[in-house]
């Protein structure tokens, strides 16, 4: 019986086949593993910029109350004459186009000068009456120019009280909502942007935003000598990754 003789190369090559595999298979898995800790590595560089908006706009709301005081001994006199007052006030601000609806008259405040005096001289006078007309209007440009002419009321005998920290006029911008998309939008364009400077100094480019506060609205005077003018700024602060 002849016996079929077996191939020496064939054999080897046969049980080298596996190992090569694997060999092949652990350095493949390598390759990968060490692709995604780079991935990981990469995806943990960032930055943190806060982008800045800052605009000023007129406000759109104001109030202004106009106060008043006399001083009298009989109340039924002073009473009598803080209407006449309040009635040159109203026929005023009639005159120069202001409606029944954009203003109020407050109840007049009464002081008893004498029960309020301790030993010494007492005041010449024993009342003082105190009384506001409220202006509240959007018309933020008329009621300027007619705080310019309360010189009429004065022509008139009607003391009207300047300056008093009890009774400040008040400016107010009320469209906040409208303009919070664009000036987000902006402040996150130049949150970009300082982003994108960072990252070319650091020889990278900015990837995708990690994660982003919107920081609150401020409303402040733009100075004190034109409180009708308001500066309203808004910061984000965002954080992207880095990428080569």
């Amino acid at each position: 019986m002849n016996e079929e003789k077996k191939c020496p190369v064939k054999g080897i090559w046969t049980s080298w086949v596996p190992a090569l595999l694997v060999a092949i298979g652990l350095m493949l898995l390598g390759i990968f593993i060490k692709g995604g800790f780079s991935s990981i590595s990469s995806n943990q560089r960032v930055v943190t910029v806060r982008g800045l908006c800052e605009k000023e706009f007129e406000a759109n709301k104001v109030t202004w109350p106009i106060v008043s005081k006399a001083v009298g001994n009989d109340l039924a006199a002073l009473y009598s004459q803080i209407e006449t007052t309040d009635n040159a006030i109203v026929a005023f601000l009639k005159r120069n186009g202001i409606s029944e609806s954009e203003y109020s008259i407050n109840a007049p405040s009464i002081t008893d000068l004498q029960a309020d005096s301790y030993g010494g001289t007492p005041p010449p006078y024993r009342y003082r009456a105190t009384t506001v007309v409220v202006v509240t209007s959007s018309q933020v440009k008329k009621i300027n120019e007619l705080m310019q002419k309360q010189t009429e009321l004065m022509a008139q005998g009607i003391a009207i009280v300047a300056g008093d920290y009890n009774y400040q006029t008040l400016y107010e911008y009320t469209d906040l909502n409208k303009i919070k998309p664009e000036m987000i939008a902006e402040a996150t364009k130049n949150a970009r942007e300082a982003a994108s400077k960072f990252a070319e100094d650091s020889q990278s480019k900015v990837g995708k935003i990690k994660s982003a506060s919107q920081g609150q609205f401020s409303i402040e005077d733009r100075d004190q000598y034109t409180p009708y003018v308001k500066r309203i700024r808004v910061v984000s602060t965002i954080q992207y990754y880095l990428k080569d």
